[in-house]
């Protein structure tokens, strides 16, 4: 157990608790699950508390892929993400400073004690909920400010920040004992399949998006440009979006002289050029 590991531990924690969904200090869901409670965001905070802001953000980015397609269905999730990406990338941080350990190590956390604690705290919250319900009937205010602020978030708290902190704290040595003794061939097979499920994330992001096989021709363009030139990524976001203009504009185009002319409804009019396929 390292000493050091007190400071950097202990801002991980704070940042994952940030993070959450229903932490108020950051505009909300705004500044927090949206902007702290990303793994990409998660790699720089975390990089600053660990004095490697280029190490952080590389396994940010990472860990960012695997998730960059993670879908919540109503109220089940299959990873809680920000558990994922502050515990793995601090982990590792606090180890290897690898990003494919990275990787599968948020992966670990996210979908076993991440949902773990993700459940315990609907369970918890539910019971707050329960309790402010009955200081509203009674016209307990002070009760419904207590059970519907206060104890809520301490309750995240110590739910987020805590684990966090002592997975990190405690667990380093542990994750870096593992690492150390394990077969060679057990680490390489890690590392292969922490740089395999960036690719898939990608993948599963790419079939969410691409509607049509023509639209391959964009992806595998971007890819091109990146791979056999000199371009930045900040370029290739400006082509890529210009790209993306000029083909929204041709398709509207392209849809509006389908209209039949003698067609007066506007509201046909609107459904028959804006189909559900066309907002995605």
């Amino acid at each position: 157990m390292e000493v050091s590991l007190f400071i950097p531990a202990l801002f991980t924690g704070l940042f994952c608790y940030l993070g959450a969904i229903e932490s108020p200090w950051l505009f909300g869901m705004s500044g927090g699950f949206y902007i702290v409670g990303r793994p990409l965001v998660a790699g720089l905070l975390v990089g600053l508390a660990f004095g490697n802001i280029q190490a952080g953000v590389m396994c940010g980015l990472a860990v960012q892929t695997v998730f960059i397609a993670n879908l919540s269905t109503g109220g089940a999730t299959n990873s809680e993400i920000t558990y994922a990406a502050y515990g793995g990338i601090g982990l590792a941080l606090a180890t290897t400073q690898n990003p494919a350990i990275a990787v599968t190590l948020s992966v670990l956390l996210g979908q076993t004690f991440g949902l773990i604690f993700y459940n315990t705290r609907m369970a918890l919250y539910s019971f707050w909920n329960n309790r402010a319900q009955q200081a509203a009937e009674n016209g307990n205010s002070r009760g419904i400010v207590l059970n519907h602020l206060i104890y809520p978030q301490i309750t995240t708290f110590l739910i987020r920040a805590v684990p966090i902190f002592l997975a990190i704290y405690y667990g380093a040595n542990l994750v870096d004992w593992l690492l150390k003794n394990v077969p060679q061939v057990i680490t390489h097979i890690i590392s292969v399949l922490g740089g395999v499920l960036p690719a898939l994330g990608i993948a599963m992001l790419m079939n969410i998006v691409i509607k049509s096989r023509i639209q391959f021709i964009f992806f595998f363009f971007g890819f091109v440009l990146l791979a056999f030139t000199e371009i930045s990524m900040i370029a290739l976001v400006f082509i890529s979006a210009l790209i993306a203009y000029l083909y929204f504009v041709a398709n509207n185009k392209v849809a509006a002289s389908n209209v039949p002319a003698t067609n007066t409804n506007s509201g046909n009019t609107a459904n028959e050029v804006f189909e559900d396929e066309d907002l995605f």
